[in-house]
Formats: C-alpha cells, structure tokens, sequence
C-alpha cells in the first residue's frame, strides 16, 4: 500500500470514527444548549467532546453559565457507540449531515444551540439555502388561512425558494403540499425519527417531498417517539436554519408563536398574514403585527421584506379565462365556504345557471364540494 493510499484511509477511519461520535451524542437527551457548548469548548472536536471528563464539566459550566446535565457522565457511558452506529443506519435511506458538513445549513450556526448533526432522507444537491422560508401556524388553521398561503406559495412558482415547515396539521401540511404543487423545494423537520412519521395521515406527503428532491430532516435517531418536548426544539431548526417566518396562523400561546419568538432572537425577518379578526387563532398574528412584524398579503409583500430581487412568472392557471359568472361565484366563495342556497342568495341568477357553474369550476379544479353541503376554493 502506498503512503497516499495509507493516508487516504486513515482519513476515511478518522470520518468514520467522528461520525459515530455524532451518533452518540444524538442519543443523548439532553439539552442541546449543552451539546452545541460542549462542542465549542473542545474546538469543535466531536470525539473530544462526547468523552468530556468530569473535571472539565464545571470549568464548561463556569465558562458559558449554563448547568450541567444530571447525571451526564454516567448517561454517557452507558451508550455503545457501535451499537448506536448501528441502529441510526439500519434504514440504508437514513444519512447524515455533521456540523462540518458543506450540506450542513449554514445559518444553523449562527443559533446558540445549534444541532451537532442531523439524520435526513432526500435529496440536497438543489437546495439552496440562502433561500429558505420557514412557514408556521395552527394545527386547526381555518380554510381562509390555508387558502391565503396557498394563493400566495403559487405566485412564486418554479422559483428557486425552499419551504421550511414541520409536516404537522394544518398549516404546515398546507405549506409542504402548496410547495411542491408549485415545484418548490421544501424540508421538512421532525419531532421524532425518521422511521416514526407524525402525524401518520402524511405518510404520502412525506414520500412525495422526497420523491420531488426536497428533504426529511430530524436530529433524532431512528424509533424516537414524538415526544412533547421534542417539538420546541423541532422549531429551533425550522426558524434557525431559515432567512425569515412567515406565520399564517396563532393563538397568542402556541407552537407558532414559539416559532415567532425564537425568529426575533435569532435576528431573523418575522412575517404574518393577517385573517379573520373574530377567529381566535388570528391572536397572535395581531399581537405580531402590532409589535413590529411585517404583513404579507401577496407574494411580493414576501420578496420585498426578504430582500430577494426574483423575476416572478407569470402563472397562467384557470382563473384567468372565467366567466363573468364564474368569477362572481368566486368572488362569493373568496372568503369562506357556503352552502347552495347562500350562493344563490348572494347572486341574481337562475338557480339551475348556479347548479351548472358550480359544475364547471369544479371541473376547472377551482373549487370542491365537502360534506355534500358546502362549497370552498381549492
């Protein structure tokens, strides 16, 4: 073997070697604020950080006035590093990014408790990062509010944007689903393991952000449940590694408005979209606005607080060849859904005109029947 080949190899050990500490540290539970501080104590070393001894845990302690995890060495100790190596991997689908990765996302960094490495499935080789969204809001989002962010993710269709969100109900369901309708990059970020999908009814839209080259991100090993406490550090990586928020919809104590708060420390743009004053999860985006938060109602309020100078296409899409009363239908159904007979009360038209309208945009896709009473926008 030659010296090249020699040290090639040794190289390739030391990688390996670095990665199952990075493993390790992603089965320890505890706070990341004390991983991300242990790491810069050791100069970013990961090997020498995850065998930190105890002497050195009170001078870490003293330096960076943060507490040390009870019970720290000894949790440590009990992890087999082979062994988690293993089972972080048993999914040939499961990769890593570590902190010294060029695919790691750089504004992650920039957060005080950034992960130290985490576990994805997709494809990151499109994804350009200095372009991320993060997009938040209620788990019981109103159809205005899905309806809103979907009107708005259209208009940047074919862009180069990425749709950062946490594949939850509701409005993330809606910002992940819009953007690859659109062709958007979009990440999704996990409260749990990349084996445990939550909630299950997106187990689709989980396989189609990976089958349109966008990515599953988590910082938690294969089998992790989703537990409660792994959501606020879930929404550290969606706002940390994205330039600005939008929130499409909160109460004033909510996930999101974590999401909103952890935007302003991190010194990131923080947006709304203003809704339904009477709704009770537009509380907190009246709270937001009111304290300095920028409103988004179109496409170009979110590219000109992000500072992105984009060409947008023009979408050409079924709307723009209505009828007149096709669009007044629409215009009656802009807001909120409706039933039969309070279209026909909105409109003076036969009633048999409506009946056939509503066909027709429902043919066009612009609209939907639900619970064969109530008619929406699509």
């Amino acid at each position: 073997m030659t010296c090249k080949n020699k040290q090639l190899n040794l190289i390739e050990n030391k990688k390996h070697d670095d990665i199952k500490y990075y493993v390790g540290f992603s089965y320890l539970f505890v706070r990341p604020l004390f991983k991300s501080k242990l790491f810069e104590y050791f100069d970013y070393d990961v090997a020498a950080a995850f065998n930190v001894q105890k002497n050195d845990l009170k001078k870490i302690a003293q330096e960076y006035d943060i507490p040390i995890p009870r019970d720290f060495i000894e949790k440590r100790d009990k992890i087999n590093l082979e062994e988690c190596y293993k089972n972080a991997f048993s999914d040939s689908d499961v990769k890593i990014l570590t902190y010294h990765d060029k695919n790691y996302p750089f504004l992650l960094k920039e957060i005080p408790d950034y992960p130290l490495s985490i576990y994805y499935k997709g494809n990151l080789n499109d994804i350009d990062y200095n372009y991320n969204i993060a997009i938040v809001g209620s788990r019981l989002a109103s159809e205005s509010a899905k309806l809103s962010l979907k009107s708005i993710l259209s208009k940047l269709k074919n862009l180069n944007i990425v749709v950062v969100s946490g594949l939850a109900y509701g409005i993330d369901t809606q910002a992940h689903q819009s953007a690859l309708d659109n062709n958007l990059k979009t990440i999704a970020v996990l409260g749990s393991g990349l084996d445990v999908i939550y909630p299950i009814q997106n187990k689709k839209l989980f396989n189609d952000i990976i089958e349109n080259k966008g990515a599953i991100f988590s910082e938690y090993p294969l089998k992790t449940r989703p537990m409660a406490q792994n959501f606020p550090q879930r929404n550290r990586i969606v706002v940390g590694m994205s330039k600005g928020t939008l929130v499409a919809e909160a109460k004033l104590k909510s996930g999101a408005m974590i999401s909103a708060n952890l935007t302003l420390d991190y010194n990131r743009e923080l947006m709304c979209i203003p809704g339904n004053i009477l709704n009770p999860n537009t509380s907190g985006i009246y709270y937001l606005i009111k304290n300095g938060a920028a409103i988004v109602a179109d496409s170009s309020d979110l590219l000109n607080q992000m500072g992105w100078d984009i060409i947008v296409e023009e979408v050409k899409n079924e709307k723009n060849s209505l009828s007149e009363i096709q669009q007044k239908v629409m215009d009656v159904l802009s807001l909120e859904a409706k039933t039969f007979d309070e279209i026909a009360d909105k409109l003076s038209q036969d009633v048999s005109q409506i009946m056939i309208t509503l066909t027709e945009l429902e043919l066009k896709g612009l609209i939907k029947q639900s619970n064969n009473k109530y008619y929406k926008c699509i």
